[in-house]
């Protein structure tokens, strides 16, 4: 049964970031054949959604992969402090171009740059984006970061990263497991441990400007059953209740 349609339908804009990309498109179906209302997805590295943000980018909640970025937006005062929550965990893995590429054990000893060759690793921006940001860290505490900063290709988001290894245009890349789990064409070579790297929460709130009385109803709709079941199908651990 469809549920009826309100008699004016409302529309609340999502910022939400790219690695998201698959289970929000889920959710965004979902909520408009549950309310009738109208939802607009906007998917970006969490940086440039949060730069956006301070800039006046009229959003009505924002999902980051990274709590700093909601903590830099909710010091300044852009974030409904009462609204915000935990939702998602993630972890970070080792992709490889292809459907059947070699495991590789992710350590200190591991020799990454022989992997390379002559190729690139591809990651998000490294000081910026958080999936590039968790991977130079863990990259860091391995005692690798140095031996391959200089074949690092960074993309805008941890998306365009993950094609570039399934395009083949770098044999490598640092990614989300749940990125890997959206694309065909690459293999997970290898899982970085949790201890490497600082833990992967995704924090969601109503922003302080939201003219949307939906901002509330939304974010109760991302705790529901079938939210959750969207976020596991994707490879996501669900934090929030």
């Amino acid at each position: 049964m469809c549920a009826p349609v309100p008699a004016s339908a409302d529309r609340i804009t999502v910022f939400a970031a790219a690695s998201m990309s698959d289970a929000m498109a889920e959710i965004e179906q979902g909520f408009e054949a549950a309310t009738g209302h109208d939802v607009v997805v906007s998917l970006a590295g969490s940086s440039a959604l949060a730069r956006q943000i301070q800039q006046g980018a009229p959003a009505d909640v924002f999902i980051s992969a990274n709590p700093g970025w909601m903590d830099m937006l909710e010091a300044d005062g852009l974030v409904e402090a009462a609204t915000r929550f935990d939702l998602l965990a993630n972890s970070l893995v080792l992709v490889a171009a292809g459907g059947a590429a070699a495991p590789v054990e992710i350590g200190p000893g591991m020799d990454l740059a022989g992997l390379l060759g002559d190729g690139r690793l591809a990651m998000a921006l490294v000081d910026a984006v958080p999936a590039g940001i968790y991977g130079k860290a863990a990259l860091e505490s391995l005692g690798q970061w140095d031996k391959v900063a200089a074949q690092v290709a960074q993309a805008d988001n941890v998306r365009a990263a993950l094609a570039f290894v399934a395009t083949g245009e770098a044999p490598y890349g640092i990614v989300y497991a749940t990125d890997a789990v959206a694309e065909d064409d690459v293999t997970v070579a290898g899982t970085f441990p949790a201890a490497t790297h600082p833990p992967i929460v995704y924090p969601a709130a109503a922003l302080a400007e939201t003219q949307s009385a939906l901002s509330r109803t939304f974010l109760d709709f991302l705790r529901s059953p079938d939210s959750r079941k969207a976020f596991e199908r994707q490879g996501f651990v669900v934090l929030a209740e």
